[in-house]
């Protein structure tokens, strides 16, 4: 028995239509499940490489599908992570602009009929609650028999979450919460008078502890009340006007005042405090001893570690697709449920669902094609290879097997450091995330030796989804500074031998040279990109920024320093989300004239006339060469030209790649 489910927008990637409310459409995914069991699970972002897409998720469907051999008439079931009821109010708020077909479930079956030229029975496609496809999510992979069910988001179909019993009978709801008391829009709002907006949130949980929460626990206690029978409410229109009247509000790139920490601390308190009150009346009440957490909240590993730490609960399972994509995930298994086969009841071992590298000869044709400007060794023991690296000083980028699931880069798609040198933090932050300096990086342990350098709540052994923030060991602080936070703390990934054996024996090869079990992880990206997915995706971040090397299966890269002929070899071409514009913009404040931008998504990059009148020339994609050829530039101005390209490539506003790949298996060497 096949079931899919989905998350995402309901329409489709590129189209110029005007976005539905971004209320519940985003961070779109396809989750297959077999049996209830997940065989494919892919973020829509990871494929079209557009952050957090509230699109149409047919590239993660695709994979999902080509995964199981399947076509998509052979699935038995497809579910969406809305209601009808709330997607038909989404649509109608649309439909007051343009006109658009109202019926949900008919604009669906369009979609898949465009997309897969499938015309699927209404009977096969199903809707469900949002909140109980989190709730799901958690539970049915918690291996508990029973446990307290909380689902904790900023909205979606009418409400921000819901407590329940989850057991063998199914998820029995205690509680709802209201959009108007939502905990998600709680910290959004109070985040947009720091700076930040939506999917910001996890900046602040890393700015709290650096603030104090004595200084506006008072003013944020007029934001929220603590209700009998473990309710609350939250007075969202209270916040801003507050904020407003006893703080310096921070613009976006402004440096950040004492202030501003401070109300980070209270902002963090006041969630945990809300949170608490609601898990220790529903605790009490029902005599239940686990706990499972989904939703966007959930990934509050700051609270999640408090949690750990209280004892309140004899064990914690957190979804670590705890965001709307994990929707996807639970709408599968709930309709996996309903057609008669359950999830086991085993705990989730391991998340690595998405697409693979593809076999060794496709990964070295992949290296080849770019060998103006890689140099490629193959390893025997790629481990033992890595480690040496990192030893002696290496930021790496580590690509193998199967991407994770979910937000969090486990081992298959990270950048890798030693976790000693304090000062790793910032060489990291300048030579690729680019983000704020304030911001901890995560450890990955091996799973035997986490106890000697973290301190785990008695009988946790295995945090394996890097969702718990735990203490350093206070002796370890000192060795471990480049993973150490400001409190002492770090969001701990702990490896498993069995799960992930290629990981576990690159930080066991480091352990052998260093005696730290340990290695610094962050996912591979930059800070205009989703986690790279393929080997494409990994040569572009490593060709974009200042790492010291990249490992890919079992081969070992470094770069070289690429001629104008070289670059002059690639092919150049606009993403599908790019687009190129001559605006009338202000150049000085009395001075108005035309200027040339790259505009993706929701920003814009300016670019010289030179650049813009090259890049209109391509018509699907055209040799760099040729481009310069065919504009008649000398070589100075190619030159400048490339050293444009390249900063644009950075922030992802065009794409630079090989014409025509060759293998060549005399440009692999064999690493000694």
């Amino acid at each position: 028995m096949l079931c899919l489910g989905l998350s995402g927008g309901l329409d489709r990637i590129y189209e110029s239509s005007p976005q539905l409310p971004n209320t519940f459409l985003h961070d779109g995914a396809a989750v297959l499940v077999q049996d209830g069991r997940v065989i494919a699970a892919v973020e829509e972002e990871r494929l079209n490489r557009v952050k957090h897409s509230n699109k149409f998720p047919s590239n993660s469907i695709r994979y999902c599908l080509s995964t199981a051999g399947v076509e998509l008439g052979e699935i038995d079931r497809i579910a969406f992570y809305a209601t009808e009821a709330y997607c038909k109010t989404m649509l109608e708020r649309l439909s007051v602009s343009q006109p658009i077909t109202l019926d949900a479930k008919m604009l669906l079956r369009q979609l898949l009929a465009r997309e897969f030229g499938a015309e699927l029975d209404p009977s096969r496609l199903s809707f469900v609650n949002h909140h109980e496809a989190h709730a799901v999510s958690a539970f049915a992979m918690s291996g508990f028999e029973q446990s307290l069910v909380f689902a904790i988001d900023g909205g979606g179909d009418f409400l921000s979450g819901l407590l329940a019993v989850g057991s063998s009978a199914g998820i029995a709801q205690l509680a709802s919460f209201p959009e108007h008391n939502s905990l998600g829009l709680f910290y959004l709002e109070t985040i947009r008078y720091l700076g930040y907006g939506m999917f910001d949130e996890y900046k602040v949980m890393g700015l709290a502890p650096y603030g104090d929460p004595n200084r506006y626990r008072e003013l944020f206690a007029q934001f929220y009340e603590l209700l009998d029978s473990g309710d609350y409410r939250v007075h969202l229109d209270r916040i801003g006007p507050a904020l407003v009247r006893n703080i310096q509000v921070r613009r976006k790139g402004q440096p950040f005042t004492q202030q501003h920490r401070d109300v980070s601390a209270s902002l963090q308190e006041a969630l945990e405090r809300i949170v608490f009150h609601t898990l220790r009346h529903h605790r009490e009440a029902t005599g239940m001893t686990r706990l499972c957490l989904a939703g966007g909240v959930a990934h509050n590993c700051t609270l999640n570690g408090k949690l750990l730490y209280s004892g309140l609960f004899d064990d914690i399972f957190v979804q670590p697709a705890a965001h709307d994509a994990g929707c996807a995930l639970g709408a599968a298994l709930m309709v996996s449920n309903e057609l008669g086969r359950p999830a086991p009841r085993e705990r989730l071992p391991d998340v690595y669902w998405g697409p693979d590298l593809g076999n060794e000869q496709a990964v070295e044709h992949e290296l080849n094609a770019w060998s103006g400007h890689l140099d490629i060794q193959r390893s025997d023991d790629i481990a033992s290879s890595a480690a040496d690296w990192i030893a002696n000083g290496a930021v790496i980028g580590w690509v193998q097997g199967r991407s994770e699931f979910g937000p969090r880069a486990l081992g298959n798609r990270s950048i890798l450091a030693d976790p000693r040198p304090a000062e790793n933090k910032d060489r990291i932050n300048a030579m690729v995330k680019k983000r704020e300096g304030y911001r901890p990086f995560a450890p990955s342990v091996l799973e035997e030796d986490a106890s000697e350098f973290f301190e785990l709540p008695n009988g946790t052994r295995q945090l394996p989804f890097m969702n718990f923030v735990v203490r350093v060991r206070e002796a370890k602080c000192s060795v471990l500074g480049a993973i150490t936070h400001v409190d002492g703390t770090a969001r701990l990934q702990t490896v498993s031998r069995e799960t992930n054996p290629t990981y576990w024996d690159v930080i066991n090869a480091f352990k052998k040279r260093t005696g730290i079990p340990i290695l610094l992880n962050t996912s591979f990206n930059n800070n205009a990109e989703p986690i790279v997915q393929s080997v494409s995706d990994a040569i572009t971040a490593f060709l974009t920024t200042d790492l010291d090397g990249l490992v890919v299966g079992p081969f070992l890269v470094r770069k070289r320093l690429a001629s104008l002929q070289d670059w002059s070899a690639l092919g150049v071409s606009l993403p599908p989300y790019a687009s190129l514009h001559r605006v009338r913009s202000y150049t000085a404040p009395d001075r108005q004239e035309t200027v040339c931008e790259i505009r993706t998504g929701h920003s814009s990059m300016r670019i010289s006339t030179e650049l813009f009148e090259i890049l209109m020339r391509i018509e699907g994609e055209a040799s760099l060469g040729w481009l310069f050829d065919a504009a008649m530039l000398d070589h100075a101005k190619r030159e400048d030209l490339v050293k444009e390209l390249r900063l644009v490539w950075e922030l992802r506003g065009v794409r630079l790649h090989p014409l025509r790949p060759v293998l060549d298996h005399n440009k692999v060497q064999s690493a000694t």
